[in-house]
């Protein structure tokens, strides 16, 4: 029989057992069953290491109660029909309460009181706390996760673990918030069915129809009361075991040992508590009046085992102290530790301790949130991959210095005044603000250090007021963004390739490696990348190379076709509504450039005389200047085949300016030329 199937079987016999009258041999043994199972799973709660290893028990607290509900309602049929249920409850009701209707009476309502009122409460109230507490610290939990991916403390495998413990933990706690219910009412349900079966009993037992005779009221009583009460006290024992379960499970934190262990060494970890309480039990044994036979020895045995335990904590220290210099020693000794000095990170920000405080999540600091995000925005704005981006303090900066590498290499940096914000002219600023005179580290503007009641102020005027965290973050997406072309490496493009792959494979199959490698692909779209277009609509990226990668492998010229077909995109990134002016070339140097085109092995470029690029340096700087004076990004168009060639020109003097073909510019988008640069 398939394990799927016994839980239904279960279930449906459990409702069976309410319809139909079951044998009181079949009854002793469902006790015996109910008793034992109750064992079982306070046992497993006890010796859990956490929760989630028994994610099932808000189901099998359901399938339990069941159970008793059923075994309970078979026990009342017998003892009002027969005036007899079983051996398990007559052993109860003559052992247990040694055929004392009173004492028992009193062991009942004393048990289940403690069940009721003491486990029971104490467990619903901590369920309810910890489902709410967990649901609530889930987004923080899910940024924390991010933040240690984004610095390399975990890998991708293991954000999804602690991504799905985390989703698992919601789910558990969240049933358990309601499961907790079914205890508090089977508790009830105890309650209610003891008297019943009492009052039920006596009439009954004085009307004859259990016996068949009618019967004293005081021997009725006298019969189904003890039968109650055995029935009660049979029924809470394992109600007991499950409600102490059930608070283990809610209170349980996770441990990396066993609660036994865990509590052991928890109670007995500070030795000076044990002889505290040791001394105090051997005084109140022998000065206040308290039996000497049993708190002396107490008192004794506690100040001597917390004697032992100071002895061994002190050997371990000195053992681990002795064993930490001994591996260190070894760890340095070892040549093949040299390896993991050799592995550079694609991005790293340094910072001063000064600026701890702005990565601290304790500490109020979201830089490992921005970090976080700068990833995501970047992925979805220009669609490449972003290298994990590694947090480092370091002693050697100035306290409020941070710095940015790249491959290992420092390219950016700069300081920042803690508690301080930078307010920047934005060029309509109405009145002149006090500060610190400064300069925004990337873009080199000059700006000031203002404090923060003069945050309000500055920005009514005008001023551009940015936070010291938005600072490092703005500059660290800009040195991205420029390294970007760098970043993109063959794994990444795979990575790539492969997403595509998933609802593209006949693209995918027909270009690679038919017509083009992995590396070729990575070259074009690193060219695109340098230049700022997306990579992101691949697809299209992918189904132009397939046209014309049989063609041509001259990556400079499949990249001049790729950027065709995202004139789109293009368009909709530099131009704007309207008119957009923009910056020709004269036919006679396009016609120059093109005489000019030395090709060679590793690629063509334009081969021209020094004094002549100087002459159109010149005018380009001249026709470039009437723009920017006006606030205008200048924008340089040409026809599609002089296109490359002018950028890898004019790159050695504005690597940043946007150079443009007629061919990526969409038909809805308006542009007229307000210069020309000429020689």
């Amino acid at each position: 029989m398939k394990k799927e199937a016994v839980i239904g079987i279960f279930i449906v016999a459990c409702v069976l057992a309410i319809i139909v009258p079951l044998p009181h041999w079949l009854i002793d043994f469902f006790l015996m069953v109910i008793i034992g199972l109750a064992l079982i799973i306070l046992l497993n709660a006890l010796y859990a290491k956490e929760a989630l290893e028994m994610s099932m028990f808000p189901t099998i607290l359901l399938v339990i109660t069941l159970f008793r509900i059923a075994l309970s309602v078979s026990t009342t049929r017998l003892i009002l029909g027969e005036g007899y249920a079983g051996e398990v409850i007559n052993t109860f009701a003559n052992v247990v309460a040694q055929d004392n209707m009173i004492l028992g009476l009193i062991l009942f309502l004393v048990v289940v009181l403690v069940n009721f009122i003491v486990i029971v409460k104490g467990s619903e109230r901590v369920a309810e706390v910890t489902a709410r507490f967990t649901l609530d610290a889930m987004p923080g939990k899910q940024m924390a996760i991010d933040a240690d991916l984004n610095t390399g403390l975990i890998n991708e495998d293991e954000a999804k673990a602690r991504r799905k413990k985390i989703q698992d933990e919601s789910n558990f706690y969240g049933a358990m918030d309601g499961s907790v219910k079914f205890v508090k009412g089977d508790a009830i349900f105890s309650i209610i069915i003891v008297f019943v079966n009492l009052i039920g009993g006596i009439a009954m037992g004085a009307t004859g129809l259990a016996t068949g005779e009618s019967m004293p009221i005081g021997d009725a009583l006298g019969l189904f009361a003890l039968l109650t009460i055995g029935d009660g006290l049979v029924s809470q024992i394992p109600a007991l075991l499950i409600s102490i379960a059930t608070g283990l499970i809610v209170t349980k934190a996770t441990a990396e040992e066993e609660v036994g262990g865990a509590l052991a060494k928890q109670l007995l970890s500070q030795p000076l508590v044990l002889l505290i309480a040791g001394v105090s039990l051997t005084g109140l044994g022998i000065f206040g009046n308290m039996p000497p036979l049993i708190f002396i020895p107490a008192g004794i045995a506690l100040v001597v085992t917390g004697l032992r335990i100071r002895k061994r904590k002190t050997i371990a220290a000195i053992e681990t102290e002795i064993t930490t210099d001994d591996v260190e020693a070894e760890e340095m000794r070892r040549p093949d530790d040299m390896l993991p000095l050799t592995d550079v990170d694609m991005i790293r920000l340094c910072f001063g301790y000064g600026l701890i405080p702005l990565v601290a999540a304790d500490q109020g600091g979201d830089l490992l949130e921005r970090v976080v995000m700068i990833r995501r925005n970047i992925a979805l704005e220009l669609g490449a991959i972003i290298p994990q981006i590694r947090l480092q303090d370091n002693i050697k900066l100035s306290p409020n210095q941070y710095t940015i590498f790249i491959k290992g290499v420092e390219v950016a940096g700069g300081e920042i005044m803690f508690d301080h914000y930078m307010a920047m002219n934005s060029g309509y600023v109405e009145e002149e603000i006090d500060g610190i005179e400064t300069v925004e580290p990337f873009a080199g503007l000059p700006a000031m250090w203002i404090s923060e009641s003069q945050r309000e102020r500055a920005e009514a005027l005008g001023y551009t007021v940015v936070d010291p965290p938005a600072i490092i973050a703005t500059h660290l997406t800009e040195v991205v963004r420029q390294h970007l072309h760098e970043l993109l490496s063959r794994q990444d493009v795979q990575k790539l390739i492969n997403h595509v792959k998933e609802s593209h494979s006949v693209l995918v199959d027909e270009l690679i490696p038919k017509y083009m490698s992995v590396g070729e692909v990575q070259k074009v779209l690193s060219k695109l990348l340098k230049e700022s277009v997306s990579i992101r609509d691949l697809v299209t990226i992918l189904e132009t190379l397939a046209d014309y990668a049989p063609i041509t492998r001259d990556t400079d010229m499949l990249t001049e076709y790729v950027r065709a077909a995202l004139r789109r995109a293009i368009s909709k990134k530099f131009f704007g509504q309207g008119v957009n002016t923009v910056i020709t070339l004269d036919p006679a140097l396009e016609q120059m450039l093109t005489g000019n085109i030395q090709k060679t092995e590793i690629g063509s470029f334009v081969n021209i005389d020094p004094a002549l690029s100087q002459r159109v340096f010149d005018s380009l700087k001249k026709e470039v200047s009437k723009l920017t004076s006006l606030g205008v990004m200048p924008i340089i168009l040409t026809s599609p085949f002089v296109r490359m060639y002018f950028k890898q020109l004019v790159d050695e003097i504005a690597p940043d300016l946007v150079v443009l073909s007629y061919g990526e510019i969409d038909q809805t988008a308006e542009v007229q030329s307000v210069g020309m640069v000429s020689v």
